[in-house]
């Protein structure tokens, strides 16, 4: 077992918690070379999936691609715009959803391409009138107040568009592809595994390690991947995969299980996403489980209150990424996502990324606010609350740029 000790950056207070071993078998022999990794990784995805995000289903057999638009001058003629329906049939029920993908002109095709959910629908990542419409249920927040009696309206068009930086993705060279989380999985406690692609698998629910929201979004992020891959416009071997907040949570998981994905980017994906949670800091298990009962497996919920005791934790998730390149970012002001406890898994999985030869996390002490850390696993901290900032996509570019242009 590992000590960690870690001043908390957010509340100027100290942690101790012992972590679980990323190189110490269930039996406890060790890894000594990147074979016995192989089989240790396939060790703790067998862990995650039984304790924590649930068992998912296999590729479906049974899936098509339907291209429903496809305009060449989009965005003032900046970008292809395609927008694709993902139909999946399964035990005799069909279930489908819309992915969104821009393709810059300008760029040397095929492109590299980043991939993630989004929470208001489609139509909000940009001002776009070409953009379809969700006919998904919509949250009509203080934030996003455009949705009535739970519907899309045109004033919903462009409302998240701050948080995705379209343009800037698209001058840099990257291909973006979105789909609405809403059309996967209910996001809803009165509503769960109800809708979206939770009505094929019913098999998967009434079980301990269920297939919960967090993997059905990740196992949808595949799907996308999927398509991307029959894209002659796009390099499906240079796919990066993002997520934000709870789906950043997803992100990491998707990143994790698919080997496919060549990058994973997590923005304040706090508790169950990127933090640890044996700091005993932040958003907990019992959180998680009670407010967000949907997300995770039912076996997720015996940990409730014994996080600092956990067999396992999230620098493991940013283990089964490796070696491949992982960027964490977090904000001074989301204590919920504990910075500190961010960074500190960051840290641990450097270890099994300069095992696998890798340059791992280039800093050993979290960086001032607002400067970036890059190497094979990337991090930053910055000013400001739970957002995705133009500030953010800088870092995500340039890290994506470093190891998806070399």
């Amino acid at each position: 077992m590992l000590l960690i000790f870690l001043s908390n950056y957010s509340h100027g207070q100290q942690a101790y918690s012992p972590l679980p071993d990323a190189f110490t078998f269930s039996d406890g022999k060790k890894v000594t070379n990147a074979k016995q990794w192989d089989a240790r990784r396939e060790e703790l995805l067998k862990v995650f999936r039984s304790e924590m995000y649930g068992t998912s289903p296999p590729r479906p057999g049974d899936m098509r691609f339907e291209v429903f638009d496809q305009e060449k001058n989009a965005l003032g003629g900046k970008a292809t715009r395609k927008q694709i329906t993902i139909h999946i049939k399964e035990n005799g029920r069909e279930a489908k959803f819309d992915l969104l993908v821009y393709i810059p002109n300008k760029a040397r095709h095929p492109v590299p391409a980043i991939i993630g959910l989004n929470f208001i629908g489609n139509q909000a990542i940009s001002a776009d009138p070409g953009i379809k419409l969700t006919e998904a249920w919509v949250e009509n927040s203080k934030m996003f107040p455009c949705a009535i009696n739970g519907k899309a309206t045109e004033a919903c068009r462009g409302v998240n568009a701050g948080q995705w930086q379209v343009d800037s993705i698209l001058d840099a060279g990257f291909a973006l592809a979105t789909m609405y989380r809403e059309e996967i999985a209910a996001d809803r406690k009165e509503e769960m595994f109800k809708t979206g692609i939770h009505t094929l698998y019913p098999e998967y629910q009434n079980r301990e390690d269920n297939f919960g929201t967090v993997a059905a979004w990740a196992w949808a992020l595949s799907r996308g991947m999927d398509y991307l891959e029959t894209d002659k416009d796009i390099n499906s071997k240079k796919v990066a995969v993002f997520g934000f907040s709870r789906l950043g949570k997803a992100a990491l998981w998707a990143g994790a299980n698919d080997r496919r994905f060549a990058l994973v980017i997590s923005n304040e994906s706090g508790a169950g996403g990127a933090k640890l949670f044996h700091r005993g800091i932040g958003e907990n298990v019992r959180r998680l489980n009670t407010v967000f009962p949907h997300w995770y497996a039912k076996s997720f919920r015996k940990y409730m209150d014994k996080d600092t005791l956990l067999p396992f934790d999230q620098h493991f998730i940013i283990d089964l990424i490796a070696p491949r390149p992982v960027y964490i970012a977090s904000a001074e002001g989301d204590k919920g996502s504990d910075p500190a406890g961010e960074f500190a898994a960051a840290l641990e999985a450097d270890k099994v990324f300069r095992f696998l030869k890798t340059d791992g996390l280039p800093v050993k002490e979290i960086p001032h606010l607002n400067q970036a850390a890059m190497g094979q696993i990337g991090y930053h901290i910055r000013d400001g609350g739970h957002d995705v900032t133009s500030f953010d996509w800088k870092q995500f570019l340039i890290f994506s740029n470093l190891h998806l242009k070399k």
